[in-house]
């Protein structure tokens, strides 16, 4: 099941967090030959982290990966509530010198928050966070119940046969 709903759902939200990035960044161009402040742009703004989510079958671990440049570990909280793993932080800007005039500012700041539905029957207690070089790897090892399953049909005329619990539900 975990397979089948990252296959489904991974190309549109990447889509629609790209298309986000996208939109702040025109928004953000809109803004200033209006004269609107660097500070108040950033307030409305926000920035979304991207993210990368795939589930290894061979390891029976479902992986998930943010990248969170200039961000510290620390700032970084990681919370699982039932199925779902929660991560949020913020990215603050460094002391910003007034009199500076920025000629092209591209970076965004603020509190970021993402939620992923992970597979029924997760052990939260062995799930692990890595922080690398501004990258977050958390890593969920699966258990037997977030598995697919084959179920052997018995009786009828035919042979024994055996079927996949994905396609004995879609039946």
């Amino acid at each position: 099941m975990a397979g089948r709903f990252l296959q489904r759902r991974d190309p549109y939200l990447s889509d629609l967090f790209q298309f986000r990035r996208n939109f702040d960044d025109l928004f953000t161009q809109m803004l200033q030959p209006l004269g609107v402040s660097s500070s108040e742009q950033q307030l409305n703004l926000g920035w979304v982290p991207a993210m990368e989510c795939s589930l290894d079958q061979s390891q029976n671990k479902y992986h998930v990966r943010l990248a969170l440049p200039g961000v510290k570990p620390d700032e970084v909280n990681i919370q699982v509530h039932g199925n779902e793993l929660t991560i949020s932080g913020e990215r603050r800007q460094e002391s910003e010198q007034k009199q500076r005039q920025y000629l092209q500012r591209e970076f965004s700041y603020g509190a970021f928050e993402r939620s992923i539905a992970l597979p029924e029957g997760i052990d939260p207690d062995k799930i692990e966070a890595r922080f690398e070089q501004g990258v977050l790897n958390i890593t969920v090892p699966l258990s037997e119940k977030a598995q697919p399953k084959r179920i052997q049909i018995q009786g009828g005329e035919s042979q024994p046969r055996q079927v996949s619990a994905k396609a004995e539900k879609a039946a």
